[in-house]
């Protein structure tokens, strides 16, 4: 599942790396680790490099990550502040 909206932006679920990841162009601009326990994900980290910080990629690329790992039915564990927060301002539709 990658995203489209920009052609400059690509999100995916790198399975093998057990991430998100968000490139700009060819760059890896961030990150989102995750533990995948059974029917459970566990956020850990989420990193934006510094030269792409203020771009708002970091809450895209947990917008990505959250809304398809609901959509696959997983109960979602936020140990990553930034997750966390992410959401705290963004709940489950009912």
């Amino acid at each position: 599942m990658a995203e489209a909206a920009d052609p400059e932006i690509e999100i995916q679920d790198v399975k093998a790396s057990s991430r998100y990841e968000i490139h700009v162009g060819t760059e890896l601009a961030g990150l989102a680790d995750y533990r995948l326990e059974g029917d459970r994900i566990a956020f850990t980290h989420t990193e934006v490099d510094p030269a792409h910080g203020g771009q708002g990629l970091g809450s895209r690329l947990i917008e990505f990550a959250v809304t398809d790992a609901r959509s696959r039915g997983l109960e979602i564990i936020p140990r990553c502040p930034f997750v966390r927060k992410w959401i705290e301002e963004n709940p489950a539709p009912a």
